[in-house]
């Protein structure tokens, strides 16, 4: 069963120079449980998607159920009985923390904000929390510039999972920290959502990690959605031209095997006032006068969705 259904979204920002189309009728389900993982390049609208999702961005069309509940446009007591169910982990773990709050009171914000627990009990659900993540006891009267960037994101999503959440938005996590530790994080998160049976979308423009920790992948292109697929079946048969093309951008060790770049060419097209037909077509080699007519993701295999009229013709 789908925990999260979005249909049809759009999110358009005004600006001087006309409307920036940031998310663009986009459709899907996440289901209980399990990783939604969201690629593509930077400034394609992965984090709008996902804020808009939450509703930290009100939409500006479609809707956003949570558990067969429309929460599109839901304000005040119910917007805030929402957001206890749907939580958010930043990317950056330094700027997304109260610099002036030690850790146990930045994790116990939240249960504080609920009015639900006494004094003593945010207390120890602040510390069991710190166990959980991985953060030890000894920190809990730290400050976040007292920490490496890896307890700093622990101690983040500490936070999020404070008030028992179904669903958490993962902005690009792990992003900013080293490798090992971007490990270490991802590991974490698996478990969690093994343990407490949570819901990710996963933002991300490491492939590699979106390969590790994802059910099933969305490639998105200037804010539309180019393909969907299983994880596996994605990296084993990628159908729509630019996810060849990011897949191919994967740095590999394989030196007797080395991975076939795939290298784009041309402008790429703007989100501002952008004109029908597939917004790719300007960088895709295999573009005709077809592409610049309006697309839709259709169904080339089973569960397998790629927004491309070429695509039976390429991968033949």
């Amino acid at each position: 069963m789908a925990l999260i259904e979005v249909e049809h979204l759009k999110k358009y920002f005004n600006g001087a120079a006309g409307v920036n189309h940031a998310v663009d009728d986009i459709t899907f389900k996440i289901e209980k449980g399990k990783t939604m993982g969201v690629v593509g390049e930077s400034g394609c609208g992965k984090s709008t998607l996902g804020r808009a999702v939450i509703r930290l961005h009100d939409v500006t069309d479609g809707t956003v159920k949570l558990d067969g509940q429309d929460i599109t446009h839901v304000k005040g007591k119910e917007l805030r009985k929402v957001r206890e169910r749907m939580q958010i982990i930043f990317q950056d773990p330094y700027s997304s923390l109260d610099p002036r709050m030690a850790v146990q009171d930045i994790i116990s914000e939240p249960l504080q904000e609920s009015h639900r627990y006494t004094k003593k009990e945010v207390l120890e659900r602040s510390l069991e929390l710190m166990e959980k993540v991985g953060v030890e006891k000894r920190l809990q009267l730290s400050y976040p510039h007292e920490m490496d960037g890896g307890r700093r994101q622990r101690v983040g999503i500490a936070k999020a999972l404070a008030l028992n959440p179904d669903f958490i938005m993962c902005d690009e996590p792990v992003s900013a920290l080293d490798v090992s530790i971007q490990a270490q994080v991802l590991n974490l998160l698996m478990d969690l959502q093994a343990e407490m049976k949570l819901t990710y979308m996963f933002v991300t423009h490491d492939l590699s990690v979106v390969r590790h920790i994802s059910n099933d992948i969305c490639v998105m292109y200037l804010g539309q959605l180019v393909e969907t697929s299983p994880s596996k079946e994605l990296f084993k048969r990628p159908l729509h031209p630019y996810t060849k093309a990011l897949l191919s951008a994967i740095p590999s060790t394989d030196v007797y095997h080395p991975m076939q770049r795939v290298q784009l060419k041309g402008e790429i097209t703007s989100a501002i006032n952008p004109k029908p037909g597939c917004r790719f077509a300007a960088r895709c080699p295999y573009a005709t006068e077809h592409c610049h007519e309006p697309q839709k993701l259709e169904e080339i295999e089973p569960n397998h969705f790629v927004s491309c009229c070429r695509v039976k013709e390429i991968n033949s």
